[in-house]
């Protein structure tokens, strides 16, 4: 399929799913499915988890496994926290984005310089970045301090002086709110699309719209120049790379600081929602962001439909607990779906003699899907709303099922995790 076919396939896609999500909205009669106010959370919260998970992918890339992101995210958070106090939005940016680099520079000391196990190095950054920020803390923000006089403790910093502006995207969501009143109507489809547009352009951060254009940049870098062939060639055969000239410590070193700057990035934006920085706050977004990226295979565009995925999953659990429950009806429709596709696939006549042969596991993974159809729809039609307990749970059990599903197709970078020592023959 060329390029321009996968474009429209994609395209058609997410016309598709707009399409089943009102279909849904008008059965359940729960408008937050596709509500501006939805879609608003589920994009602040997948901002954060896309910039770990870009993090990842700069690092895997480069043969590098980077699961420290969330103690990187950590030292961004605090960074950005302590400057952002004193001299407002643009210098917390900076700072986190220096925080996040200085974790991203330790773990590349450790496992490029001395050949560290990478699981062990990201595990130790991990338990550092909590500690170190802790002790910086409890030196910067201790009483009798400026800080402290500002409102600091030891598990928070004072406000950040100056917030970051949270503009409207002209046409859409600026000027008379003609989506508002669009999306108040509940038409089907054209409120849904109103409500959609208005949660994704309405009152945006200025730090979401720097994150939306790293996806495209970084698939630019790293698919369409030179230094993107070249760190990507790294992280498939670093030996080979090594033959045609080069530098494979260099481009592992660049890929892992730039990789620790985008964590600590989704933690500057963490400080930017909050107004300071607060002890916790990253809550494991930065394995969220991990997760994302294995699910998205290592690539921009399969990275930012996870990190919407899940981001869209914690927006509907914090917009409405009943809306949870559709999900329910979400499932089945689309087991249906898999269904319906299945089966013209086995009825074509152009089925290849391979595929034929494989009928047996064809028909358990459709018997599968029609009793998980079933129980969902089931579920839909019993369950009036979850325990809370189970509402939480919703997000991170949404997005191990999706990994589970995924994993069939992924391919990681072929020296993803190697010890490389120069010259040395793999």
């Amino acid at each position: 399929m060329t390029r321009l076919g996968k474009y429209h396939l994609a395209l058609v896609g997410v016309a598709a799913l707009i399409l089943l999500m009102s279909l849904v909205r008008v059965a359940s009669g729960q408008n937050d499915i596709t509500s501006s106010g939805t879609f608003a959370a589920a994009l602040m919260l997948a901002v954060p988890i896309g910039l770990a998970g870009l993090g990842g992918l700069w690092a895997e890339r480069a043969g590098v496994v980077n699961i420290g992101l969330e103690g990187m995210m950590v030292l961004g958070t605090w960074f950005a926290g302590w400057a952002g106090y004193q001299w407002g939005a643009w210098a917390a940016l900076l700072a986190g984005l220096l925080g996040g680099a200085l974790g991203g520079l330790i773990h590349a000391i450790a496992t490029v310089t001395f050949g560290v196990d990478h699981i062990i190095s990201g595990v130790a950054i991990n338990l550092l970045g909590p500690g170190v920020t802790r002790f910086l803390s409890e030196v910067f923000y201790k009483d009798g301090t400026a800080a402290a006089d500002a409102g600091a403790g030891f598990t928070g910093s004072p406000a950040i002086t100056s917030p970051a502006p949270t503009p409207s995207l002209p046409l859409l969501s600026d000027g008379p709110d003609l989506l508002g009143k669009l999306e108040g109507t509940h038409w089907f489809l054209l409120s849904d699309l109103a409500g959609i547009l208005r949660g994704l352009t309405h009152e945006v951060n200025v730090l979401v719209i720097l994150a939306v254009l790293l996806l495209p940049l970084t698939f630019f870098v790293l698919w369409h120049t030179p230094f993107g062939l070249r760190l990507r060639s790294v992280g498939e055969n670093p030996w080979a790379a090594e033959s045609l000239g080069v530098n494979v410590y260099r481009i592992k070193y660049l890929a892992v600081v730039v990789s620790g700057a985008f964590a600590g990035l989704g933690g500057v934006f963490l400080v930017f929602v909050s107004s300071k920085y607060v002890e916790g706050q990253t809550q494991g977004r930065g394995f969220i962001g991990l997760a994302a990226m294995i699910f998205g295979n290592w690539r921009p565009g399969g990275l930012a439909i996870g990190s919407s995925l899940f981001g869209y999953a914690s927006g509907l659990q914090l917009r409405s607990t009943g809306a949870i429950t559709t999900v329910f009806l979400f499932g089945a429709v689309l087991l249906l779906a898999y269904l319906i596709i299945r089966v013209r696939r086995m009825l074509s006549p152009d089925r290849p003699a391979e595929l034929a042969a494989r009928s047996a596991r064809e028909y358990t993974l459709m018997a599968a899907a029609a009793a998980g159809m079933v129980v969902l729809f089931w579920l839909w039609l019993t369950v009036d709303q979850l325990p809370n307990e189970f509402v939480y749970m919703t997000p991170h059990v949404l997005t191990l099922l999706v990994l589970l599903v995924a994993s069939q197709r992924l391919r990681m970078p072929k020296a993803d995790g190697v010890r490389y020592r120069r010259g040395e023959q793999h």
